[in-house]
């Protein structure tokens, strides 16, 4: 297969985002502001892409239990919180309780996926949903003392959304902001997640992280060369699920709000499809498709709805958008399956 051919749906996604971007320099809109909104859509999202990078590349499928490592770092998220702490304390502390967190969670998630071997992604998607109630109880029974989080009638249970403006919102989108002629480059949030794709790329190059690419490659041949699987491929899933963490805590503090209760559910779906858009083969993924993909999806997202607004119903937009994205999506995801056969 040419290389041309694999990269088509890629082509085919930026034609239409140069459509998009067209229609909107037509209709008038700032395209100046839509750029610097696109920065922050792509960091916001792009680690919970790349979360999904270590267990597609040791042969455990696309991470459809995401929601897994997204409730430990809101769990870290909350501790932050209650204990009141404020800008860069603040959300590094809510980092570090994620990652204990998250490693607790990654490492009985991975001893799960590896009774259910060859079937993970099935699995994952049911462990998935199956967290989300119970951590709805979490939520509701905790026993949390910021009055901010709770309910105002009968103090009990966490609210839906818990605002961060009085502690940690926008400390990465606002630090080392670079303004030039309208232009905002949000250099320290592009910092950190370059500094996170970086490790990454390092964490690929170490004996470990060779071991996670031999045994997606080829399992039976990394027995034989004395790789334990089981261990790989737990590691690989503590990975996921940490970065998951860290990737809602960056999402929360760009967005404002911490989302508790059903709302890690829609989360899972958007990062797996900009992988896949990005080009991904479900079989080996490079960081460069999950921040392409990543980008590309999010501008999609960003585009869609405004332009639907001027030249169409309101009410139709998100119908419409959803139509559009999600063809598309459908359409990397059977070209993926297409290659996988021929590969």
């Amino acid at each position: 297969m040419t290389h041309d051919r694999i990269r088509t749906p890629q082509i085919i996604i930026i034609i239409f985002l140069v459509i998009l971007l067209i229609m909107a320099y037509i209709l008038h809109m700032d395209l100046v502001v839509l750029f610097n909104e696109s920065l922050i859509k792509l960091v916001m999202n792009g680690v919970l892409a790349l979360a999904l990078i270590p267990m597609l590349n040791v042969g455990a499928g696309m991470n459809f239990g995401l929601p897994v490592g997204i409730v430990g770092g809101l769990v870290g998220l909350c501790i932050a919180v209650n204990f009141r702490l404020t800008g860069f304390p603040g959300f590094f502390a809510s980092l570090l309780f994620s990652l204990i967190i998250c490693v607790v969670f990654g490492w009985l998630y991975g001893l799960l996926l590896n009774r259910v071997k060859g079937r993970e992604e099935i699995a994952g998607t049911f462990i998935g949903f199956s967290i989300i109630p119970l951590m709805n109880y979490f939520w509701t029974l905790a026993p949390f003392q910021n009055r901010q989080m709770l309910y105002p009638i009968g103090g009990q249970g966490l609210r839906p959304k818990i605002g961060l403006d009085p502690y940690f919102y926008n400390v990465l989108d606002n630090f080392c902001m670079i303004k030039i002629s309208g232009f905002e480059i949000p250099l320290g949030l592009l910092a950190f997640y370059g500094l996170l794709c970086l490790f990454l790329y390092l964490f690929f190059r170490t004996k470990v992280g060779r071991a996670i690419i031999a045994t997606g490659e080829n399992e039976a041949f990394s027995r034989l060369s004395g790789i334990d699987i089981s261990k790989i491929r737990l590691i690989a899933i503590i990975l996921s699920t940490v970065f998951a963490g860290i990737g809602i805590c960056v999402y929360s503090q760009s967005y404002g709000f911490i989302q508790l209760y059903d709302e890690p559910l829609s989360m899972a779906f958007p990062a797996i499809s900009a992988v896949l858009i990005g080009g991904s083969t479900g079989r080996r993924t490079w960081i460069f498709e999950a921040v392409l993909g990543t980008y590309l999806l999010q501008t999609i997202y960003l585009l869609t709805v405004p332009i639907a607004n001027e030249i169409l119903i309101p009410e139709l937009t998100e119908i419409l958008r959803t139509f559009i994205t999600y063809s598309i999506i459908l359409y990397a995801l059977l070209y993926r399956d297409r290659r996988r056969i021929v590969y």
